[in-house]
């Protein structure tokens, strides 16, 4: 007799599986597939559904679908070099940067590693510090979804800056699961210690539902947030390759597309 085999669905496992029948290319296979059905019986629409299908897969694969995208969510633009010099001198700033995502565990490092999206970040948040003369922060844990991580993204983070960049951490928040927990547990650290204006740094497609988190618990706390993205383009739209299927244009599809339902999810 087979044992009974229980399964329980939290929320990280929800989530994981939302997202899985949610994100590209996800829904062009199950547009192509009902296409394909409806052809294959006759059905009326079914070869526009499986073109469609098709042509919304190359797209979504595609940088100029991602600036596409980008420009629709109207993200902040991007500091200047006259603005950052401003802010040299001042006392009462900080740069923070939100994570990402980690590797768990790298085997040419031997160790945890920075994914893409936080390295791109931490990258920015240096070259900001240096620039400002402030100090740097970053906040991030454990995601709802990085159930394989054993350390927070915060502790990886805190030895990459500090070995790889020389520039260690002065803050470091590693209890968050996601952006609003980001706002929630590092603002009240950061006020405590007499910080007025925060330089917010994430990617430009995390940075409306960072600023709108941020914001909310910013005002009440007298904290400034200054958005400081980082990943614009100046032109993704102009060149043949722009849109040609790249690892680079299916990256930010996919994540702006994901940036898009957690804004609306209000996460």
């Amino acid at each position: 007799m087979m044992p009974a085999v229980s399964l329980t669905l939290d929320y990280s496992g929800f989530k994981t599986l939302l997202l899985a029948a949610v994100l590209p290319p996800a829904p062009m296979l199950l547009l192509a597939a009902w296409g394909g059905w409806r052809l294959k019986r006759g059905r009326r629409w079914g070869g526009w559904m499986l073109g469609l299908a098709l042509v919304l897969a190359w797209l979504s694969a595609t940088e100029a679908a991602g600036e596409l995208l980008s420009r629709a969510r109207r993200p902040p633009p991007a500091l200047s070099r006259t603005q950052v010099e401003a802010l040299r001198g001042s006392q009462d700033g900080v740069v923070l940067v939100l994570g990402g995502g980690v590797h768990r565990h790298l085997p040419e490092y031997d160790a945890g590693a920075p994914r893409r999206h936080t390295a791109e970040r931490l990258a920015y948040g240096v070259w900001l510090a240096r620039r400002t003369g402030w100090p740097l922060a970053f906040s991030g844990g454990i995601g709802w979804t990085a159930t394989e991580l054993r350390q927070p993204e915060a502790e990886i983070v805190a030895r990459v800056a500090a070995e790889d960049y020389g520039l260690p951490l002065r803050w470091s928040e590693s209890r968050s699961r996601d952006t609003r927990e980001n706002a929630a547990n590092s603002l009240p650290m950061l006020m405590a210690s007499g910080v007025k204006r925060v330089l917010l740094v994430t990617d430009d497609g995390h940075m409306p539902r960072a600023v709108r988190a941020f914001e909310g618990v910013a005002a009440p706390l007298g904290i400034a947030i200054v958005p400081a993205p980082v990943g614009l383009r100046d032109d993704a739209l102009s060149s043949f390759d722009d849109w040609c299927p790249s690892v680079e244009g299916f990256a930010r599809v996919r994540n702006i597309v994901y940036e898009t339902l957690a804004w609306w999810a209000g996460r």
